[in-house]
């Protein structure tokens, strides 16, 4: 792919948003092109997207337009701080510099506690990352996302282009209805998702399609980043993706993929066909179909199970 890549040399020439956006759906078509073509591929030469102008340029309107825009990291800096005090493009300037020369290092995320769910007296710790990262993360993002969209399996609905909670209950109420007639649904959680995920695991399914060294290295360092607590201290990030962070959703979804491919497999292997239900039914034995959605607001994992 590296001679279909944007170049980095010489004068940086920002691209307005517009362009950017152009340029990056273009790169992110073909990205997701040679993954759905190649299933086996394993992807070089991305990191230079990562610090590409028009990835950058395209990672800060996103930033910047999003309702945390004023919410600080440990660095105290914000969107209207930067762009007030430092300006944009000298902003992203560093940064691609920083990127470019492997100097970049994300620093920890400042944690703070919200409430979960209305009247519940609970609460779930949210991580916010300083804009830099942000930045850096949201192009990591456009990068990989075309990728593993490639691999994801259609039962997967959170945190994916273009699929959000109502398709995920329109899909069981589809199931439930004739001549499917999927009866019964088992809804399960995964208990503390985002602070279990094994960081040894989700890299050897990042690595499963992405080769580039530096790439995985950024992912990696941004999975050991560290939390700056309420209190002052900082905690080590042995596992988990802390939630707030905007590639944190991907990378959760790159590890649950396991799960989906696990009952994906065993539902063709023994649910495939209408004679393989028929016969497990005749045994008494259930036919089910897995929906799973990642997402706070709503369980994680939805089960069909038919009697």
């Amino acid at each position: 792919m590296s001679e279909a890549a944007p170049v980095n040399t010489g004068a940086v020439a920002w691209p307005h948003p517009d362009s950017a956006y152009f340029t990056v759906r273009s790169m992110q078509t073909k990205l997701h092109r040679w993954a759905t073509e190649d299933h086996g591929r394993r992807f070089g030469d991305l990191y230079n997207l990562v610090y590409d102008p028009a990835f950058l340029v395209h990672a800060w309107e996103r930033v910047s337009t999003n309702k945390g825009a004023q919410t600080a990291g440990i660095d105290k800096a914000t969107v209207a701080r930067i762009e007030t005090w430092v300006g944009v493009e000298d902003f992203l300037g560093q940064l691609r510099d920083s990127l470019k020369s492997g100097e970049f290092q994300p620093v920890e995320v400042r944690q703070v506690m919200i409430p979960k769910g209305r009247n519940t007296g609970k609460f779930r710790k949210l991580g916010i990352p300083t804009i830099a990262d942000r930045v850096v993360q949201a192009s990591l993002k456009l990068v990989l996302e075309p990728i593993f969209e490639a691999d994801f399996k259609p039962c997967s609905y959170g945190f994916r282009p273009n699929r959000r909670a109502h398709d995920a209950i329109a899909e069981i109420q589809y199931l439930a209805s004739a001549p499917r007639n999927y009866h019964w649904v088992f809804e399960t959680d995964i208990k503390a998702c985002f602070d279990e995920i094994s960081h040894t695991a989700l890299m050897d399914r990042l690595r499963a399609r992405i080769k580039d060294k530096r790439t995985c290295s950024l992912v990696k360092a941004f999975l050991r980043s560290g939390v700056f607590t309420e209190l002052g201290d900082v905690d080590d990030t042995n596992t988990g993706t802390p939630q707030g962070g905007i590639l944190s959703p991907l990378l959760a979804n790159i590890a649950l993929s396991a799960l989906d491919d696990h009952f994906d497999r065993q539902w063709h292997g023994e649910m495939g066909s209408y004679y393989q239900r028929a016969k497990r039914r005749k045994s008494g034995q259930g036919n089910w179909k897995i929906i799973r959605y990642a997402d706070d607001r709503v369980p994680r994992t939805l089960m069909e199970v038919a009697m």
